[in-house]
């Protein structure tokens, strides 16, 4: 074993990157979640925010319209899931589940024509003078603008819910969405307009991986990514900051498993190839043993009575 071969700079780089798809789709679910909706759609949404966004950028040769289409076709697969559950009244957890396995046939459907080429390259958003600095420069200031984006959202999210009355109006309807109507507010609007949001972000954190860090398109390469994301905001108490530690622990035990792997550890790599998912469950299970209140409106249906 050769952790020589092991360079710090680039793991935590590398961690950036990792984390970027999950901690953008954690977000998304975070607020459909704090809106008393539960989707389990996310898996879905990422793949087919992986392969629109991939077809779009790699047609146009601009990773910006990719990403802009990725984000619209997941909202536009959330919007169906926001039709059935709110409007038809089917179960939330039997929909989620059709959308996902929706997604990942719709998506190998439609990259079949793309598994052998490359999109266009994302530029880095090299930030004058931090760029340049020794180690910080290449682990925190030479990142792609979805990794930076990724964290501007993640802030913005948690003073939306935290500080604002929009916030505390999605908050209410996701409580108690009876007492919601009752006051006013329009409990179904609130909802989609939050799994819209969910969706959105879910297709940015497909667009990626397909863009940036696989950087082409493959059958299923979110590899249970967006389960990971659902457990994240789950044992992350729906709480912003765990959200992020969670991302972050995910994508840092991911890129540190496959360096170990090539400085040829020695465990076998099935082993290694699990502990991603395993280590940040338990984590996140024990962190989460404080407080694991949900929102008590979580996937109930909501019938207005006027």
């Amino acid at each position: 074993m050769d952790l020589s071969q092991i360079q710090l700079a680039a793991l935590l780089a590398s961690l950036m990157v990792a984390a970027t798809p999950i901690l953008l789709a954690a977000i998304g679910e975070m607020v459909v979640e704090k809106a008393g909706v539960l989707n389990l759609g996310v898996e879905g949404m990422m793949i087919t925010g992986a392969v629109s966004g991939f077809v779009a950028a790699y047609t146009t040769q601009s990773p910006f319209i990719g990403f802009v289409v990725a984000a619209g076709a997941s909202a536009l697969l959330s919007l169906i899931f926001a039709f059935l559950t709110l409007k038809l009244m089917s179960n939330q957890v039997a929909t989620g589940l059709a959308l996902t396995l929706f997604g990942l046939g719709l998506s190998a459907l439609i990259g079949q024509s793309y598994a052998e080429v490359r999109p266009p390259a994302t530029a880095k958003l090299e930030i004058p003078v931090l760029s340049d600095l020794p180690f910080f420069g290449r682990v925190l200031f030479s990142h792609d603008p979805i990794v930076y984006f990724s964290l501007i959202l993640l802030v913005a999210v948690w003073a939306f819910l935290k500080y604002t009355r929009l916030g505390l109006v999605l908050r209410a309807v996701g409580e108690n969405h009876d007492a919601a109507h009752a006051l006013g507010y329009k409990v179904v609007r609130i909802r989609v307009a939050a799994i819209a949001f969910g969706g959105a972000c879910a297709g940015l954190g497909g667009a990626h991986l397909s863009l940036v860090r696989v950087a082409q398109w493959t059958d299923g390469m979110t590899a249970g990514a967006g389960w990971i994301a659902l457990a994240i905001v789950v044992f992350a108490s729906w709480k912003a900051q765990r959200v992020l530690f969670g991302a972050y622990l995910f994508g840092g035990i991911t890129v540190l498993q496959l360096n170990l792997q090539v400085a040829g550890f020695p465990v076998p790599v099935e082993y290694l190839s699990m502990s991603p998912y395993l280590i940040t469950i338990i984590v996140l299970v024990l962190i989460s043993r404080s407080s694991t209140a949900a929102p008590a409106s979580l996937g109930k249906p909501f019938y207005a009575v006027s």
